[in-house]
């Protein structure tokens, strides 16, 4: 894997963290922050990963928000989902999942989007 995938799939795991912690501060969420936390990224981060083999997004651009972004929102999304409702037992009510795919949309392919901005605009 490249430094650059690297730095995709880093940027991506942050992203799924920064989603549950926002979400855990708007519900008042109690408990120990980092096992809490942990445990209600862990189907979102097992789907992340998933995406990531699937669309081998160390192999594509990791960077474009076309070829690999888009993909790996939509999985991770889907993917996270179910899990969460069957693998952890967890609410998946439609405002959730809304919630959850306009923010980790917006993260996981906006940042590629900003750094392809950034990138055309440098150059």
């Amino acid at each position: 894997m490249t430094a650059q995938a690297r730095r995709a799939l880093a940027l991506d795991i942050a992203a799924v963290v920064v989603f549950v912690v926002i979400g855990r501060r708007s519900h008042h969420e109690d408990g120990a922050f980092l096992p809490a936390t942990l445990k209600v990224a862990a189907p979102f981060l097992i789907a992340l990963a998933v995406a990531w083999i699937i669309g081998r997004g160390w192999r594509r651009a990791p960077w474009d928000p076309w070829t690999t972004g888009i993909p790996v929102w939509l999985v991770t999304v889907v993917g996270g989902v179910v899990l969460r409702r069957f693998a952890f037992d967890r609410s998946t009510a439609m405002a959730f999942i809304l919630v959850a795919s306009i923010t980790l949309g917006a993260f996981v392919v906006g940042w590629r989007a900003l750094a392809t901005w950034w990138t055309l605009r440098s150059s």
